[in-house]
């Protein structure tokens, strides 16, 4: 995975950003404009990756994206051809903001569409050839849709933010699940927004949560409200390992905020939005991948002890973040 030492002076969270950022710039492919929130993950010998393409006539599709090091990447012309149980293609009108999360032997795309309103679309595939599309799991409105990487008590369980038709000026997450990847229920809610500056306004999913002895670790951004629009943020948080709808620990500081050109200039200015990690069992290694003012993809690093020792040593938690969830 790829990997870049610490610079020797950090403030704040001990996360750093890759020094040759941004690792993919506008205009990569004919007919896509952009290429922002994104996820990868290993693959036989290499990596592989599902990336948000912003298309020149501005409507927004997934891309099927390969990789030696898990920063140069090629990408296929043609959107994921997705088809329907019989086989029959079945694309969607628009899709972004897409997560790539193994469970078993199976691999799940996952993201948010037209389903007469926005709502999550997910696929499935074994060998990245065939992408079939599943049932919605949810009605409209939701967004931000994350899998957990394997089952707990027996059930697929996911993170999600519903909202409204519009850029969502509230939100919340929550988990549900599911015996089958079909019929989702036993919704509990997570957590919401803080009083915390950086996510006084929504918060949603980002990467699939890393399972450490301390829980799950887990990445999402946090948005605020200025007088020039929105700024979205990383922060982090644990949850508990086989009740995630509880938070055991929540960083009331950001992780990373825009501080950098390609984080502050873009089509959509101010924006981290996370949407994958990889991580090395042996080493604690992560690398986080986000989305930078829509307009790029962006890299950084944290060890999972340092991370996880800042998050606790400045952890806030809230009523309703270590509550079940169910009212």
């Amino acid at each position: 995975m790829p990997w870049q030492a610490p610079p020797e002076r950090m403030d704040g969270a001990p996360i750093w950003r890759y020094r040759d950022n941004p690792i993919i710039n506008r205009n990569p492919l004919k007919g896509v404009a952009r290429i922002f929130n994104s996820a990868v993950m290993p693959y036989q010998e290499g990596f592989i990756g599902v990336f948000r393409g912003e298309q020149t006539n501005g409507i927004p599709n997934i891309y099927l994206g390969r990789s030696q090091d898990a920063i140069h990447w090629e990408f296929d012309e043609e959107k994921i051809p997705f088809v329907d149980e019989e086989g029959n293609p079945f694309m969607p009108i628009y899709a972004y903001d897409p997560r790539l999360v193994k469970i078993e032997d199976t691999y799940y795309i996952i993201w948010c569409q037209d389903f007469y309103g926005a709502a999550i679309g997910i696929a499935k595939t074994k060998d990245f050839q065939k992408f079939e599309r599943i049932e919605n799991p949810f009605l409209p409105f939701n967004r931000n849709a994350v899998l957990f990487p394997r089952k707990v008590n027996g059930n697929y369980l996911m993170l999600s933010r519903p909202s409204d038709s519009g850029h969502t000026p509230f939100g919340d997450i929550f988990v549900s699940e599911s015996p089958d990847m079909v019929y989702w229920g036993k919704h509990r809610h997570v957590m919401g927004k803080s009083s915390e500056w950086w996510e006084m306004l929504k918060i949603g999913g980002g990467a699939a949560p890393i399972e450490t002895t301390e829980g799950w670790l887990f990445f999402y951004h946090g948005v605020t409200g200025t007088c020039n629009g929105y700024v979205y943020s990383i922060g982090g948080a644990i949850l508990d390992i086989s009740n995630p709808s509880i938070v055991k620990y929540r960083c009331e500081n950001f992780m990373l905020t825009p501080e950098e050109w390609y984080e502050e200039r873009g089509f959509v200015p101010n924006v981290l939005f996370p949407c994958a990690t990889l991580h090395d069992a042996g080493t604690g290694r992560i690398a986080i991948y986000y989305g930078a003012a829509d307009t790029y993809v962006g890299l950084a690093f944290t060890r999972v002890e340092d991370i996880i020792g800042y998050i606790k040593e400045h952890s806030v938690t809230r009523e309703s973040d270590t509550e079940i969830g169910r009212r």
